[in-house]
C-alpha cells in the first residue's frame, strides 16, 4: 500500500489488482508510484504533505501554487484544472427584476423597487461622528453608492460569485433543522465572555440591514483573481469604524464540523463546553462576507494589508460576526481580516 504520506495527499487510493494479491515487490513499486511526484506549477516535490495528486491524470500540484489557492487538503475526491469541469461565472444579467429578485429586495407600495439613496444613512452619520469626537467610539453605518447603475453593478458581481458557488444569499444568520437550534445561539455561554453591542451600534447595525433590503448595498464589487479566486474591493470610500458587512451562513455546532473542509467557516461561539461551540458555514447559504479574504496576520506583510477586523458581539443575547473597518479604506482597495482571530485555530500559512 501507499506511504502514510502518500495516503494523505492523495484522495484515492490505486484500486488493487483483481487477479492476483501483489506480490512483495509489487508492493515496493506501489510504495514507490507517487514517490517523485512534483508540482506542475513550481516542479518542486518539496512540501509532499501538501502536494495533491488529481484522482484523473495524478499529475501534482502544491495547495499554494493553485489558483485560487486551497488552504485544506480535500476531503473528496479531488480533480486538477485541466481535468475539472468546473467553469467560474464570469457575467450575471444587469437586468434589474432578476437582481431584485436574486437579493429579494423589497418594494414599495406602489409595487417600484426602492433602490434609492437612503436619506436615513447621512442623518444617521452625522450623529455618530458627533459622538465619535465625545470618544464614544460608535459604529457607522456604510454608505451606498448614489449612483443605481453602479448599485446594480455591485449587486450584480456579488450574485456572479454566489451563482458561481450554488450559495444562495442570506443576510442572516440561518438555522437549519439537522444543524444547531436558534436557542444554542447564547452569548452568555462564551468561554471568558463576549463584548456587548451597545444599543446605538446595534441599531446603526439594524440600518444596514434595513438598506440591504431595501437594494442599498454596501460600496463593494466582487472581483475574481487568479492567485486568491473570489475577491472584495471597496468600491467608494469607506470610513474607520464603518460595519462593512456580518458574516452570515447556516449556523451549526462545531463538533459536526471538526472534520469539515470547508475554508469559508468562522467562529460564532466559543463555548466553555466544547460541545456547545457553534460556527457559521457560508457554503449553502451567505452573503458578501464569504468572498472577503482572511490573511495570516501574523506576518509583517499581512499586518499592512489588514484594514478589516473580525469581531464577535453580544447582540440582545445572540453571537453575531461583524467585519468592521480598522481603518480608512480607499476606493479600489481589497478588503483582508485577521482570520486567525485570538483563537489562533485557522491554518492560514497559506494565505496571501
Amino acid at each position: 500500500m501507499a506511504s502514510a504520506t502518500t495516503i494523505k495527499r492523495r484522495t484515492q487510493a490505486p484500486n488493487p489488482r483483481s487477479d492476483q494479491q501483489l506480490s512483495d515487490t509489487d508492493t515496493r513499486e506501489s510504495e514507490d508510484d507517487y514517490s517523485d511526484a512534483q508540482c506542475e506549477k513550481c516542479g518542486s516535490g518539496d512540501a509532499p504533505d501538501e502536494l495533491l495528486l488529481c484522482d484523473k491524470c495524478d499529475k501534482g500540484f502544491h495547495l499554494f501554487c493553485l489558483t485560487p489557492i486551497l488552504v485544506a487538503v480535500p476531503r473528496g475526491p479531488w480533480f486538477c484544472p485541466s481535468c475539472s469541469n468546473h467553469q467560474n461565472l464570469t457575467k450575471f444579467p444587469l437586468v434589474q427584476t432578476k437582481i431584485i429578485n436574486f437579493f429579494r429586495i423589497k418594494k414599495s407600495a406602489s409595487g417600484d423597487s426602492t433602490l434609492k439613496p437612503c436619506r436615513d444613512v447621512q442623518k444617521r452619520r452625522k450623529c455618530l461622528v458627533l459622538s465619535k469626537r465625545k470618544k464614544k467610539r460608535r459604529l457607522f453605518p456604510f454608505n451606498p453608492t448614489e449612483d443605481h447603475a453602479r448599485r446594480l453593478e455591485q449587486m450584480a458581481s456579488l450574485a456572479t460569485a454566489l451563482s458561481a458557488t450554488g450559495t444562495k444569499f442570506s443576510d442572516e444568520l440561518t438555522y437549519m433543522p439537522v444543524m444547531a437550534p436558534r436557542s444554542a445561539n447564547c452569548a452568555a455561554l462564551e468561554d471568558g465572555g463576549m463584548q456587548v453591542l451597545s444599543r446605538e451600534d446595534i441599531e446603526t447595525l439594524s440600518l444596514c440591514k434595513k438598506m440591504m433590503e431595501r437594494g442599498e448595498c454596501p460600496p463593494l464589487m466582487v472581483v475574481f483573481d487568479s492567485k486568491e479566486g473570489f475577491t472584495v474591493e471597496a468600491d467608494r470610500f469607506i470610513k474607520d469604524l464603518t460595519i462593512v458587512t456580518e458574516y452570515t451562513g447556516d449556523v451549526d455546532y462545531l463538533k459536526n464540523r471538526e472534520h469539515d473542509d470547508g475554508d469559508s467557516m468562522m467562529t460564532l461561539l466559543s463555548a466553555k463546553t466544547p460541545s456547545q461551540s457553534l460556527v457559521i458555514c457560508p457554503d449553502k447559504r451567505g452573503n458578501i462576507a464569504r468572498f472577503i479574504n482572511g490573511i495570516n496576520n501574523h506576518t509583517s506583510e499581512g499586518k499592512k494589508k489588514q484594514n478589516l477586523k473580525c469581531v464577535r458581539y453580544d447582540v440582545n443575547g445572540e453571537c453575531r460576526v461583524l467585519l468592521i473597518a480598522i481603518r480608512d479604506i480607499s476606493k479600489g482597495e481589497r478588503l483582508y481580516y485577521d482570520y486567525n482571530g485570538h483563537e489562533h485555530e485557522y491554518p492560514t500559512h497559506n494565505f496571501l
